[in-house]
């Protein structure tokens, strides 16, 4: 019996399979993904009834499009090794590409959904473009057609820009950090916007533009970003991230310079508008100055004078006007009223007549005169006329008639 030692068996078994499966192809499932320290990255490779352990080092693992990720069906190009300390045997990718579609494309999504999730395709965050730039920065290559025709395409519509071309690598290993580097020296100078661009061509011509340090650069820049890459078809990292998309280079300057003859048009048509305007405004101007114009001669002093005057006159007229017709109600009422206080004067004037003829009669009756002549004088004491009634026993009076004054005592009286 030939007896082997454990190593001797390992490198056997080591040798025949490695010389057995040189290239192998694989579908599975991705789990337990470990990414090392040194950059080799360990996985295990499933389906429902069994798995292979595999590893992918530093060198191929930089090649890899895609992320990988935890259940991730995909196809494996590599070859059986077996790792002789341990008697383990595994499989060294050299590739992998996702299961029913391409790295690339796979890649393009889980870039996509990053950069979603960081935000960087939020439309509140972008920027808004100026609708007359002064200078522009062009970050294409120098020697490409898209070029031309943006320069063309600017010629035409609006010459008073300022255009700085930054040739670039737009494919290739560096083209991506040749665009990067591009970004950051543009966006430190005062241009109004930059623009990313070139002509078409595969996805793998284009990749450059859905790299993630390039969707960075674009994300961080001040200045507003046109991204203006491939066909109308195209859709890339850089569209999603830049401020504004253009679907070729020819219609990124379409998009962002204004036309000079619409501007021609449109200076006319404002220039027709501030005429028009003019004109509103001056004959409102001279239809409100002719109605303060009236309310000035309506409203001034001579109108003032003239109109109080009026007024006066109307005043006074009404006022005569409603004396006189107080004067007639009053000569219509006091007409009666007189005829009646002539009749009771005539009445009062005779019954006064009528007294002052008795207090005449009376007075003559009683005048001392008349008296003395019948025999009778006047009796008086202390200087006042009395009667015979007042005087007491004792008393002094006098009797006096026009000529004389008796100076006589009452000795004694006596009633009849």
């Amino acid at each position: 019996m030939n007896t082997l030692s454990v190593s001797s068996l390992n490198e056997q078994i080591k040798t025949l399979l490695e010389s057995s499966f040189v290239r192998v192809f694989v579908e599975g499932e991705l789990s337990r993904i470990t990414h090392h320290n040194s950059g080799h990255i360990y996985f295990t490779l499933k389906d429902s009834s069994s798995s292979i352990k595999c590893v992918m080092f530093k060198g191929n693992a930089a090649k890899l499009r895609f992320k990988l990720e935890e259940g991730l069906k995909v196809i494996l190009d590599g070859a059986v090794t077996v790792y002789k300390p341990r008697g383990e045997y595994q499989i060294n990718c050299f590739m992998i590409e996702p299961s029913g579609q391409g790295a690339l494309a796979l890649a393009f999504e889980q870039l996509k959904q990053k950069l979603s999730q960081k935000g960087y395709f939020n439309p509140e965050i972008k920027k808004p473009l100026p609708k007359f730039p002064r200078k522009i920065a062009l970050i294409t290559s120098a020697t490409g057609a898209a070029l031309q025709d943006m320069l063309r395409v600017a010629g035409q519509r609006y010459k008073l820009v300022e255009i700085d071309i930054y040739d670039v690598l737009v494919q290739g290993n560096t083209s991506a950090q040749s665009i990067v580097d591009a970004l950051h020296v543009s966006d430190k100078k005062d241009y109004d916007i930059i623009v990313l661009s070139r002509g078409g061509g595969s996805i793998e011509d284009l990749w450059s533009f859905n790299e993630e340090i390039v969707a960075d650069a674009i994300f961080e820049a001040e200045t507003p970003i046109v991204s203006a890459v491939g066909h109308e078809i195209d859709y890339l990292i850089s569209d999603f991230v830049a401020d504004l998309r253009a679907p070729t280079p020819s219609a990124a300057m379409q998009m962002i310079l204004p036309d000079t003859n619409e501007l021609y048009q449109y200076i006319d048509n404002i220039a027709g508008s501030y005429h028009n305007l003019i004109d509103s405004k001056i004959y409102n101007f001279s239809q409100a100055l002719s109605h303060i114009k009236k309310l000035y001669e309506q409203n001034s002093i001579e109108e003032r004078i003239r109109q109080k005057k009026a007024e006066v006159t109307q005043l006074g007229e009404r006022f005569n006007q409603t004396i006189e017709f107080k004067l007639q109600n009053l000569r219509r009422d006091l007409e009666p009223l007189h005829v009646r206080l002539s009749h009771q004067m005539q009445t009062i004037l005779s019954q006064k007549q009528n007294r002052l003829n008795s207090l005449k009669e009376n007075l003559l009756s009683n005048d001392p005169k008349k008296r003395v002549v019948s025999g009778f004088a006047q009796i008086s004491k202390d200087g006042k006329v009395t009667s015979l009634e007042e005087l007491h026993v004792d008393e002094s009076f006098d009797l006096m008639n026009e000529r004389l004054k008796v100076t006589s005592k009452v000795i004694g009286i006596k009633e009849f």
